[in-house]
């Protein structure tokens, strides 16, 4: 689509495919519909960008970015050129069900837009894509420096009140938290604690260390829609900069699509 003309469309049952010849423009946007909702499908809309399992609760634009900031969270060369290859497909109950990280999409967006997962958070430094929310799901561990890709973060700006929401727009059974911390050292400083809420009105704490690898969490097993980090404590040092590189959220969705047989 551009704004609201219809440049070209693809239909299809449990997969459609559609190639565009030709360059994007501002304004450009891919339209996915279904006739009936919700949806678990996946999708890749750029080469340069793994596909991913999105829930799609009604129709979902997709807004081409385009690379007008310092950084880029993007591959070099994603969305650019001439040909472009895109496609959906319905997901299986077996990949529904499994046992898997729920907290990925890397075709999220700093907007709403009816697919999930989904994250938003009350600070991002300088308002710049390379610290947006949405890099702490979009699946690279790059996190030895930062800024651009591949080393994108959530960056909170420096606010002691910051807050990372994640919504999984359905129930999920959550036991097991994935935390990659931003490992820019010096430049960087790690959190020693943060408050997990949850959409049940439960929460639990968890003590962090400064650390290059993913750290593990166990916690308990419980039914949810959404998650927060909330009270984020970091060491003393105040010249430095705490950021997150990626979460993720080990569990199993409850909710199944329609028609995903």
């Amino acid at each position: 689509m551009n704004n609201n003309d219809l440049l070209v469309e693809a239909t299809g049952k449990r997969l459609v495919r559609m190639a565009y010849p030709s360059q994007y423009a501002v304004g450009n946007y891919y339209q996915l519909t279904f006739d009936e909702y919700p949806q678990y499908v996946w999708v890749q809309l750029d080469a340069s960008i793994k596909p991913t399992l999105i829930y799609v609760k009604d129709e979902w634009n997709y807004q081409i970015p385009f690379n007008i900031q310092r950084e880029w969270p993007y591959p070099d060369g994603a969305f650019l050129g001439k040909n472009h290859y895109s496609w959906a497909k319905l997901a299986t109950k077996e990949e529904i069900r499994i046992y898997q990280n729920l907290a990925i999409n890397t075709y999220d967006q700093h907007v709403s837009t009816n697919a999930f997962p989904h994250v938003t958070a009350n600070a991002e430094t300088r308002n710049e894509m390379s610290f947006f929310a949405k890099n702490a799901i979009d699946g690279i561990a790059a996190n030895n420096k930062h800024g651009g890709y591949p080393f994108q973060s959530w960056g909170i700006n420096q606010r002691d009140d910051a807050e990372f929401k994640l919504d999984f727009g359905r129930e999920v059974e959550v036991d097991q938290l994935n935390i990659l911390l931003r490992a820019d050292y010096p430049h960087d400083i790690s959190w020693k604690e943060m408050t997990i809420q949850f959409s049940d009105g439960s929460y639990e704490k968890i003590n962090l260390h400064r650390d290059k690898n993913y750290q593990i969490f166990s916690i308990s097993k419980r039914t949810i829609t959404w998650l927060k980090l909330v009270d984020l404590i970091k060491d003393e040092d105040s010249e430095s900069f705490p950021a997150l590189t990626q979460i993720e959220v080990m569990g199993s969705n409850i909710q199944e699509g329609q028609k995903n047989e």
